[in-house]
This record gives C-alpha cells, structure tokens and sequence, in this order.
C-alpha cells in the first residue's frame, strides 16, 4: 500500500464487488479483460441482466461471455460551449472501443455552466455539481458492472467529479479533456479577449470607463455597443473557457498525474487532434485491463505532488486547492493545505497566460502544449516523471518524444528567469481564518495589503454597491463578503462578477476576501476559502466596518486588528442565521458538506 494512503480513508469503506481473479484466462487461452461484468453475463445465473444487454445491442453469446464492459461517460449538454461537442467525442470513443474488440456503453451526467450563472443564484448550484458527476460515474459504473471506464470532462467540476468517481469505483480508467475554445477577438478593442473580459468590461461599464482604445483607431463607439461586441465574440466556439482558469488547471493536473493521454490538456476542443485522441483512447484502456492499472495506482502522493508542481509552475486557478483535497481524500491520500504551501514555496511560476497574462492554452499548444512543459519541468527535477500513467508507461517515457519549448517563444518564462520566484498560491491563517483560507498573489499587486472592512452578508449585496458605483477609490478597502460558504451560500458560489468588475473599474485600492470562492478567470489581490466559514461561526462572522484587515503573502497571515478577547466576545453574542433553503439539492448539500480546507466533499462522515 502506498505510504500516503491514510488508514482512515482505506478503500474498504467502498463497497466490495466480486470480480475475476487478476490473470484469469478464458477456455481458448484469452486473458479475461470482463473481470466484473463476467458476473452477470456468464452462465445463468442472471439470465434478466443478459436478455436486457441483448437488447442493448450485444450481438451474440460469445461476444456476451468474453468482451469487458467499457462505461463511457461524457458529461455532454447542450447551452454551454465547454460542454456541447462532447457527445461528439464520446461517439467517436465508442467506436474505437467496439474496434478493439470491446462493448462500449455511452452514458451522461449533469454539469453547469459557472460563466452563465456567475454572480446569480444560479451560481449556488454550481459546486455540488462535482458530487452529482462523482456519484453518477460511481453509480453506473457499479451498478451495471462495467470493467473500465473512459470520461469525457469539459468545464471546471467536470474533471474533479469524474476523477472522484473513478477513485471510488476504481477500475481500470482514464479522462479525455474535452479541450479548450478558440481564443475569442473583439474588433472595436482590436484585441483578443474571452470570457473573463466580459466580466471585466461590466466593471468598466459599470465606472463609465468602458471605451476604445486610443490607439489611433476609432474611437467613436459607446460603452453599449463595445459590450454588444464583447458578449458576441468572446466565445467563439466549442470548448473551455481558454486561460490557466479551473478547467485548464484541473486538467493539466491531471494529466501531470497520469490519468489521461499525452497532450489532452492542451489539445483544442474542436482540432482533429483531440479526435485522433478519442480514437487513442481505445487502445490505452485495453492496456489498462490488461495490466490492471487502476484509478488508485495512480491516485497517489507523488502524483498529487506533480498536480501541484504544474498547478503553480502554469499560475493555476484557487479551486485547484478544494479539488485536488478532495479527490486525494476519495483516494485515500493524505494530503493538506500545508502540501499545497510547501510546493508553492519551491516551484517556480513561469506561465504568461490568462487571467493574469498574456497568452492562452490555444497559444501553448501551438508551441508543443502541456507535454513539453511537462519535459521541461522533468529535466530540472521539479516534476516526477517515473509515475506511472494510462499508457502503461511513465509519464517521462510519454513525452520522451514531444518537441522541446521553442528557444524564441515567450509564453513560458525559463526556470532561472521566472514571472515570480514561487509559486502564485499562498496558505493564509490568522485570526480571521484560524482553520486556512487560500490567496492567489501573482505579485503584479504587490505581497502585502491592509485596509478598513467594509462587510457584505452576501456577494449580491457588493454586486449592488459594485453596480451603483458606490466603491470609492483613494482608501485601501478590504470587501469582505460572508455566508458564501459550502454550507453558509450554500454552494461556495464563484465571486468573478465582483472580482472582474473591481479589475475593468481599476479599483487598485481594494483586495476581496470571503469564505466562498473564486474562479479560475479572477485576479488581484483575493483571498478565498476562509475556514471556518461564517456559518459555522467562523471569525469572518463577526468582522465590522472599520476593523483594519491586513492580508500579508510574505508571511501567510490574515488577520484583524482586533484581539481575541474582543472576537470571542463578539462571538459569544453571534447567532447563527436560519437558513433560507431547506429543501431540495442545496439543503442536502449544506446538510452533508464539510469545510473548504479539507475538500467541500459530501461523504467525508
């Protein structure tokens, strides 16, 4: 057993399901890749299960008795370009696994698109969204018997909620990224622009800052129709959103784990590459079977130790952090929130790409994508590149033939000349966030920052003052928006409308705090996950206007000018709010979620 499986998160708390013993072979000699499956298609004893898979397109008996179950799960729906094309994908799987001999059964979860629910209601259902996917990939796959399993991910809690299902059911299996858009263009600002940038505009426009640039072109446009014009070109197509936002994050990550096929993090939604990919696919997880490389040989510490390295080497999204805790915890890993400050400390950030820079995932995939940086990285001994992977060999011997970083590009920085010396993502404690929070400082805003509260009980209400312009500039302010918590929102909602539109209305004067989170797209000076959360009586709870706030990245504090007597008594005269959803899927959620510091998960009992 690896070292970092912890007693505590042992995978005998899953369900057990008989199987065929590794290495069994079939009458004429095969080796029996249909270890599970072969429980209800052999012999007679489950005679309903085979007269229903005959009419699921099983062509005959020998077909029915010898051919794995290979589940392929794409978390395909229509109205969100991260997610549109992937039945697309997940057709051209399943040929390719019925080719290689093998049943190929297409299946569906749900997602939700963050950047249409930002900053609405919408957005509280966003996160939970990571269990649901978790808990259909473990469902199906159980409950039908599936031998293996390929998923099809494509917007941010996509990848974490498959890898968490897979972790659980734990057979032989593998992720394609559906990939990412194209890089959108506005003419009337003449430059590149993406989801992020309609966001920022509404700050813009919400400040009567929004204009063309003076550039010598024209400049005649009002703020309405350069909005017009963001809104109808920033997403091109399918995919994605295109920066080092969570998808991109997550699923750099978890190629740098060894989960999916060389190159998938970085290959465009809509190349013929990620077709050739899918086809790919097929032949990786007959290795899988054969071999019987599962979820969890995979799923260890050193392979979380890569996740991290690229997460901060590339300036990955503050999600990151309760995604990677929580598909660790399923897989029985230890890790914690101190992993995540001990590699930032070491690694580098050396990635120009957005939010906080110029280039996209578009653009690094021209100059060789996520593999050649994966090379770089392994031949200065930050990146572990003896892991095993899905192919059935390292992750060194997968990139082995990928093309070294061109000499003249500029989108990664060289290791001896990085953007900032250490990694982006900061561990804050203090006496505003005794149990963690999480800061993202690129050190473009400085590492250091103090300022007077000004309290918000609910991201709506900073959107309102945000909206009517009420957010002065000149005083250092701290925003701090509570009971946005996994259990105080509930849901943990994404904050980017804030954040963005502090950033498009040049509100340098303002850092953003809250026990909620932010997404991949934000940046400035914000600090996320603040733990305990307000509605778990966390000091955040009792913050008041005027409390003097200081939020330090050089030494990983946050904290209030406020002593502890003064906070325990506030506390002692907090109540808890009631809580204003009782039922349906948020008020399970709220019921069953832990804290952020250890992962937002809903089965940590």
């Amino acid at each position: 057993m690896d070292p970092s499986k912890t007693d505590s998160f042992s995978e005998d708390r899953y369900l057990k399901f008989p199987c065929l013993p590794e290495g069994t072979r079939h009458a004429d000699g095969s080796l029996a890749l249909n270890r599970f499956s072969s429980t209800i298609t052999s012999g007679h004893d489950f005679p309903g299960a085979k007269a229903m898979l005959y009419a699921a397109g099983v062509p005959n008996n020998e077909v029915m008795s010898k051919s794995p179950h290979v589940g392929i799960a794409s978390v395909w729906w229509e109205g969100n370009p991260c997610n549109m094309h992937l039945m697309g994908l997940a057709k051209t799987v399943k040929k390719a696994v019925v080719e290689k001999d093998m049943l190929g059964w297409q299946y569906n979860t749900i997602g939700v698109s963050d950047a249409i629910s930002m900053g609405s209601e919408g957005m509280r259902f966003s996160l939970q969204t990571r269990e649901i996917i978790a808990d259909s990939v473990e469902s199906v796959t159980c409950a039908q018997y599936h031998d293996a399993c390929i998923a099809i991910p494509g917007c941010d809690k996509n990848m974490p909620g498959v890898v968490m299902g897979m972790a659980r059911h734990n057979r032989p299996s593998l992720m394609i990224y559906g990939g990412s858009i194209q890089v959108g263009y506005s003419d009337l600002l003449r430059k590149p622009v993406n989801i992020s940038s309609c966001f920022e505009a509404a700050g813009s426009y919400a400040y009567n800052t929004l204009r063309q640039p003076d550039d010598g072109g024209d400049t005649s446009k009002t703020k309405d129709e350069i909005m017009d014009d963001l809104e109808r070109h920033a997403c091109p197509g399918a995919g994605a959103c295109g920066g080092m936002f969570t998808a991109n994050t997550m699923a750099t990550a978890i190629e740098s784990m060894g989960l999916s096929l060389p190159g998938s993090s970085s290959t465009p939604a809509e190349s013929p590459t990620k077709m050739r990919e899918c086809v790919k696919a097929a032949d990786a997880i007959r290795v899988c079977l054969e071999k019987n490389i599962k979820p969890r040989d995979l799923l260890t510490k050193r392979s979380f130790e890569n996740a991290l390295v690229m997460t901060m080497a590339l300036g990955g999204s503050t999600n990151g952090v309760l995604h990677f805790l929580a598909m660790a915890r399923t897989a029985g890993v230890e890790l914690t929130l101190d992993d995540f400050q001990r590699v930032s400390n070491k690694i580098p950030f050396i990635a120009n790409l957005s939010p906080s820079g110029k280039y996209y995932m578009a653009d690094l995939y021209e100059i060789g994508g996520v593999p050649s940086v994966q090379k770089l990285l392994i031949a200065a001994g930050l990146l572990d590149g003896d892991i095993p992977t899905v192919t059935g060999k390292t992750l060194a011997q997968n990139v082995a033939s990928w093309p070294s970083l061109p000499q003249d590009q500029a989108i990664i920085r060289p290791l001896d000349n990085p953007i900032k010396s250490t990694g982006h993502l900061q561990i804050l404690r203090g006496n505003l966030a005794p149990g963690g929070a999480v800061a993202k400082i690129t050190g473009k805003e400085g590492t250091r920052f103090t300022g007077r509260a000004r309290v918000f009980d609910k991201e709506v209400q900073l959107g309102g003052a945000l909206n009517r312009g009420e957010i002065p500039r000149g005083e250092n302010l701290v925003l701090v928006v509570r009971y946005e918590g996994p259990k105080g929102g509930p849901g943990m909602p994404e904050q980017l409308k804030a954040s963005a539109a502090l950033m498009g209305a040049g509100l340098t004067n303002v850092a953003l705090i809250t026990d909620g989170r932010y997404s991949g797209a934000s940046h400035g000076f914000i600090v996320g996950h603040i733990v305990p959360e307000a509605a778990a009586g966390g000091p955040i709870a009792v913050v008041r206007d005027g409390d003097v706030i200081t939020i330090d990245a050089e030494n990983n504090t946050i904290s209030m000018d406020v002593t502890d007597e003064e906070i325990a008594r506030r506390l002692g005269e907090w109540r808890a709010p009631v809580p204003h959803v009782t039922r349906g899927v948020l008020a399970k959620y709220a019921r069953l979620v832990g804290d952020a510091s250890h992962g937002a998960m809903t089965d940590l009992f």
